[in-house]
């Protein structure tokens, strides 16, 4: 107590009985008068917090990953819109304060899944203060439950009518989606020095830019995606590297922007249930856990970074675990031609 205060800090110590022995010795040179009680340090307001350190952060560590930071600045943004949150200091924030943030944004008539963004850059951001030492510990943040994920599956009959009325280049596009699994940003910065035409059955193609470190993989192409690369090549005149997908972007490739309109229009002219492109990898990765594809084959297709992920995917049923279990014992039940049975004296006889 000092001043009629409690004063708390951390002796960084996982030792309960080190971490006492560093108490006593501290209270000893504390009535021998060798030290003082540490004055407490002004703790940044958040709104200060964001804008000098988090911010900077983010720009400075995902600045390779545009839309990545652009996520955290508008996540930011939204966050100190709230000037009661935004003002409060570092150290001051708590789990009522949060909660009372979230009734503001449910207030507005915002989705659970928005609000769940933003708690996630609000999180990140205080457990980066208390690593650095601007404030002893975090608050625990709890994301909402209740969020709908857009884990939209099309169905077979529901793709032939998609495809059947879309234009280039969202036929093709969603074609090779739909066939290799791959995110659409991944898709749209594909690159002809990227495709090889001899690998495996039809071909393959390589991914070199994606969300994660296991983004980078091969792919082998179906019959279907060679047709649509190789006539697209063909039309191209056959070039050794460059976009597949060129447009007058930034970027000089297709982006989501560029079909968001005839994305519309396919789903009007089609009577399809509104889906978003991405959902064509749920759908190919959806079939293909249905296939019987175990999940690490599962992350290595789709570039997971882990197989939980790829677990959601990945139904067996019945009949499989039965045949996985044959196999691990050396047996195919009910698929062998010869069973041995007991006869009536004993002996084993062979049916056929």
């Amino acid at each position: 107590m000092w001043q009629g205060r409690l004063i708390r800090e951390s002796t960084k110590q996982s030792n309960d009985k080190v971490a006492r022995q560093m108490e006593s010795a501290h209270r000893t040179a504390l009535a021998k008068g060798e030290v003082g009680i540490r004055e407490k340090k002004p703790v940044l307001l958040l709104c200060d917090f964001v804008r000098t350190r988090f911010l900077p952060w983010a720009e400075s560590v995902f600045s390779p990953k545009p839309k990545t930071w652009l996520w955290y600045r508008n996540g930011a943004r939204r966050v100190l819109s709230y000037q009661p949150l935004a003002d409060c200091p570092l150290d001051g924030i708590t789990g009522e304060s949060v909660a009372t943030y979230v009734a503001h944004r449910q207030s507005l008539g915002l989705q659970v899944s928005s609000i769940n963004r933003e708690l996630q850059v609000l999180r990140r951001a205080l457990h980066l203060a208390a690593e650095w030492g601007v404030i002893n510990t975090s608050p625990r943040i709890k994301m909402l439950s209740g969020e709908r994920h857009r884990e939209r599956i099309v169905a077979t009959e529901e793709e032939a009518r998609y495809l059947a009325v879309a234009h280039e280049p969202l036929v093709s596009i969603a074609t090779v989606l739909i066939d290799t699994g791959m995110r659409p940003e991944e898709c749209f910065r594909l690159r002809w020095e990227s495709i090889t035409w001899v690998n495996g059955r039809h071909g393959a193609l390589l991914v070199t830019h994606g969300k994660t470190a296991a983004a980078r993989r091969l792919l082998w192409m179906t019959p279907r995606v060679r047709g649509v690369l190789e006539s697209r090549w063909n039309e191209a005149k056959r070039p050794e590297e460059g976009s597949v997908w060129p447009a007058p972007t930034r970027s000089g490739h297709v982006e989501s922007s560029s079909l968001k309109k005839q994305h519309v229009k396919a789903l009007r002219e089609s009577g399809v249930r509104l889906f978003v492109l991405y959902s064509l990898r749920h759908t190919f990765l959806t079939r293909l856990g249905e296939s019987g594809c175990d999940a690490w084959t599962l992350a290595r297709i789709a570039g997971h970074s882990s197989i939980g992920i790829s677990a959601r995917y990945v139904h067996p049923s019945d009949e499989a675990v039965l045949d996985a279990i044959s196999r691990l014992g050396g047996h195919r039940f009910r698929h062998t031609h010869e069973r041995a049975l007991p006869s009536a004296n004993g002996n084993s006889s062979l049916t056929h």
